[in-house]
């Protein structure tokens, strides 16, 4: 009896040996969560392919990010501009949410958009893709209109450079 105890203990131990440690933070060193600065850069906007000079928008959103492993968290974002938006980490963190009244159309009335924001984390000393990196991200800003939407049968894409930076 002794000796199966022994055995027990010894397999037990090794066992939790072999089990890795939980992170401290259990966010796995991915999760987007605080206040963070974004600037849509509208200079360098494109409309359908063609450079599309557009509005530079500056918002500040507040992230909070919950992960079950390293590559699958999901979360929101509220935005100071009213909106709020899911969030899902997917190669790169994707941000989408719909914008009711976008595209302004002939006869007057207006057809919404889906604005999806994707976005990595980026080593500002290497300048090199960082998935560690949840201070400063860079992406793009990409708003479609549906085909059809004003009666053409064509959307309407909006495509902006984005970077976040985390300030809070």
């Amino acid at each position: 009896m002794g000796a199966l105890l022994g055995l027990t203990a010894a397999f037990t131990s090794g066992v939790a040996a072999l089990v890795p440690a939980a992170h401290a933070d259990d966010d796995f060193g991915v999760a987007l969560n605080g206040v963070y600065r974004v600037m849509s850069d509208g200079d360098w906007a494109k409309g359908n392919e063609v450079k599309y000079k557009q509005q530079t928008v500056i918002e500040t959103w507040t992230v909070t990010t919950d992960c079950v492993s390293p590559i699958e968290c999901t979360g929101t974002v509220v935005s100071d501009r009213g909106w709020t938006a899911t969030a899902r980490l997917d190669d790169y963190w994707v941000i989408d949410h719909d914008i009711p009244n976008w595209v302004p159309c002939p006869d007057g009335t207006f057809a919404p958009g889906h604005q999806k924001f994707m976005v990595m984390g980026w080593n500002r000393q290497t300048e090199l893709r960082d998935t560690h990196e949840t201070n400063f991200l860079v992406g793009r800003n990409v708003t479609k209109s549906p085909s059809g939407a004003c009666g053409v049968n064509k959307p309407v894409v909006i495509e902006m450079p984005v970077w976040m930076e985390k300030i809070g």
